[in-house]
């Protein structure tokens, strides 16, 4: 696939519904089957995990649950980040680099320096809208392929990460206000999942309320035809990038309160599950499309199904190669729906 390539799950924005005949109701059931399968799977998962032996003890639980839910909350956030660019046809394998590099940010300002929460936040929300901005002008101004400039930027990144923390972790002088705000509860659901659901509400209403979010749909679909048609083709792309920037600078900031601080890591390794969960999202709901509540149900199946697994007591080595086989998976069979949709 090269960079001008529609990601293979992107597909028409207006799927047909005729009306119902004996002869068309088979392809209603299959396009129902289609659009919920992904849901019935999850049910599925949860159920077995619920019975296991191994650990229906604990999986089925609510304090399991408020920390399966929690914990994901960078997920989905890094996958709604990776998706926005996904949608108007670029790859961006930075967001899990720039959330860390957000997260170190936040920590070393306060530990280094004693810096006011909000001021800390408010940088980092910059600071990934910036690295976006970067992105976004390197492909769509200089033509540059944006499946390698990313990964540019994510190894760049995860330098200065290691310069800044010398490969020590950061944890001192955390804001207590910020560490209570990633471990604490609101009406016995976590924290964060508010401000994770505020963020993925805006992703939903802009990608299917406003012309920009058509505009992005119909870029990925054909980026030629998008610009004959008056969509300002390099300013949507880059603003795509900005805004996953931007997003996974909100990641940056969760992992720091979840985590209570600050590490070397580089964040590459959060990016394979958020893929692996927006191209599971792309067969479902609206399969052959990018779409934020097939997102959402892709990140529940994956941490469904890790959190099972681990209560298991499957071994280490299993959770980074569900997540490979997940993200092949749903790559292929996002393929294949993309390219069904489109009567290929």
């Amino acid at each position: 696939m090269t960079d001008t390539e529609t990601p293979p799950a992107v597909a028409d924005a207006s799927p047909t519904h005729p009306e119902q005949t004996p002869a068309n109701r088979p392809n209603r059931l299959l396009e129902l089957a289609e659009r919920f399968a992904l849901v019935v799977v999850l049910v599925v998962v949860t159920i077995f995990f619920s019975v296991l032996p191994a650990s229906r003890e604990l999986f089925p639980t609510i304090p399991n649950v408020r920390i399966v839910v929690a914990s994901q909350s960078v997920t989905l956030l890094l996958a709604i980040a990776a998706m926005l660019p996904l949608i108007s046809g670029h790859f961006d394998f930075s967001v899990g680099a720039t959330a860390a590099t957000t997260c170190v940010l936040v920590a070393g300002l306060m530990s280094r320096h004693s810096t006011s929460p909000w001021v800390c936040i408010i940088a980092a929300v910059l600071l990934g809208a910036a690295i976006g901005l970067a992105n976004g002008i390197a492909v769509q101004r200089l033509g540059m392929n944006s499946f390698v400039t990313t990964l540019a930027t994510a190894t760049l990144l995860g330098g200065a990460i290691q310069w800044y923390t010398k490969g020590q972790t950061i944890t001192g002088n955390i804001a207590p206000s910020l560490i209570e705000f990633g471990s604490h509860t609101w009406l016995g659901v976590p924290r964060v999942v508010f401000l994770v659901a505020v963020v993925t509400a805006g992703a939903y209403y802009l990608l299917t309320h406003t012309p920009y979010g058509r505009a992005l749909y119909a870029m990925g679909d054909n980026v030629a035809a998008a610009r004959l048609v008056g969509v300002p083709v390099r300013r949507y792309g880059i603003t795509a990038f900005v805004l996953a920037g931007a997003v996974a600078g909100i990641a940056g900031i969760v992992l720091t309160a979840r985590t209570g601080g600050a590490n070397a890591d580089n964040g590459t390794a959060a990016v394979f599950p958020a893929l692996a969960a927006v191209f599971l999202g792309a067969t479902a709901i609206l399969p052959g499309r990018f779409n934020v509540i097939g997102t959402v149900i892709g990140v529940a199946l994956v941490a469904v199904s890790v959190s099972g697994l681990t209560l298991a007591g499957a071994q280490d080595w299993v959770n980074p190669v569900f997540n490979g086989a997940a993200l092949a998976i749903a790559v292929a069979a996002s393929s294949y729906l993309g390219r069904r949709s489109r009567g290929a």
